[in-house]
């Protein structure tokens, strides 16, 4: 542990760092968890990356994410990646939504987001680029659970929620996972023998509609209808089915995926994150190196706490106090970027790591 961040491995990943060191081009994959708001305070570890090209160096680097998680790693292949993450931040810290918001209309707001940081012509680039390859998670809608109507949309959660409780597979009933990826072939993880859904090849077309469907939170959100290219049905927030670690998304040897964290906990589906007995499956975590603020950081921020969903309600009423917090939330956990790379570059990182 250091000041701020606390840094974790899973049992591979760990004995390769004790044994050699933290050396990049080991990175395969890059995993954006669907936190929310929580993300801006990954926002400084992740310009640091990107300013600094850490990943990618030797080969292409799998950047996976559902929600907030794929809205950041959509800006990672683009022409001008910082300008376009900038950007996305500065328009989600800054959009205002009113009390009477309905999903419909939380949708709109969420697509005029996408349109300010992501460009049409720019995105034949980002699918062609060599050094990041993407995999944005999103859930198909399934029975009630495909429902615009609340309540019905209400019943199919209700449900699915109960029999999550006794068998998580029963998740599957009411949301398929769909993985929208770029690159010549699906990722490692979707060819794995465990996998559960299906993926299909990112276009020009399903782009941005991919990026908004995986931030679709039910209820909150519309869900976006008919994708082009992938099965017809409405599509939700990928945290349904992928909320943190639910995949192994680094299966090689010697490989690890690199996760910056909000907590010390994995859970692995959104109905799961109140269930303190839930957590990531231990052989998923192997090869996952995680690094998350500690508490004493956290305390130090508005409010003593990470920004979240629930600020959007307590604030509602009081916009400009919620983005000024947002705000100093990013200036104060800018430099946990270069705090992680002085721990790397030290050789501290071996001394540091602790085991999952």
């Amino acid at each position: 542990m250091i000041d701020n961040l606390i840094v974790k491995a899973g049992k591979n990943a760990l004995q390769i760092i004790r044994d050699g060191g933290f050396d990049w081009n080991r990175v395969s994959a890059y995993y954006g968890s669907a936190s929310g708001p929580r993300w801006l305070v990954t926002s400084g570890f992740d310009l640091t990356l990107l300013e600094q090209g850490y990943l990618g160096r030797s080969r292409a680097v799998l950047l996976a994410g559902a929600s907030s998680g794929a809205w950041r790693f959509a800006a990672w292949p683009q022409p001008e990646p910082v300008k376009c993450y900038l950007a996305l931040r500065q328009a989600y810290i800054e959009a205002r939504y009113r009390r009477e918001d309905t999903p419909r209309i939380v949708q709109h707001s969420l697509t005029k987001i996408i349109n300010r940081y992501l460009e049409d012509d720019a995105i034949p680039f980002a699918l062609g680029s060599k050094k990041y390859r993407l995999a944005i998670i999103t859930a198909r809608a399934r029975k009630f659970a495909a429902s615009e109507t609340p309540w019905v949309q209400k019943i199919g959660l209700g449900l699915c929620f109960s029999g999550n409780l006794v068998l998580p597979k029963t998740i599957y009933r009411f949301f398929e996972r769909i993985v929208f990826y770029s690159g010549p072939k699906p990722p490692a993880f979707c060819l794995d023998g465990t996998f559960r859904g299906r993926y299909i090849p990112l276009n020009t077309f399903n782009f941005k509609h991919a990026v908004l469907s995986s931030g679709a939170i039910p209820l909150v959100v519309s869900g976006v209808r008919d994708i082009f290219g992938a099965p017809r049905g409405i599509y939700r927030d990928g945290g349904l089915v992928d909320y943190h670690i639910n995949e192994s998304f680094a299966p090689r040897p010697g490989e690890m995926t690199l996760f910056f964290h909000h907590q010390a906990q994995s859970k692995p589906t959104w109905l799961d994150k109140h269930l303190k007995s839930r957590h990531s499956p231990a052989e998923l975590m192997d090869n996952v190196l995680m690094v998350y603020p500690t508490p004493v950081f956290v305390s130090s921020l508005p409010g003593g706490k990470i920004p979240d969903r629930e600020d959007l309600v307590t604030c509602v009423d009081d916009q400009d106090t919620r983005i000024r917090n947002w705000w100093r939330a990013v200036e104060q956990s800018a430099h946990l970027g270069e705090e992680f790379l002085e721990l790397v570059e030290s050789g501290r990182i071996r001394d540091s790591v602790l085991p999952l």
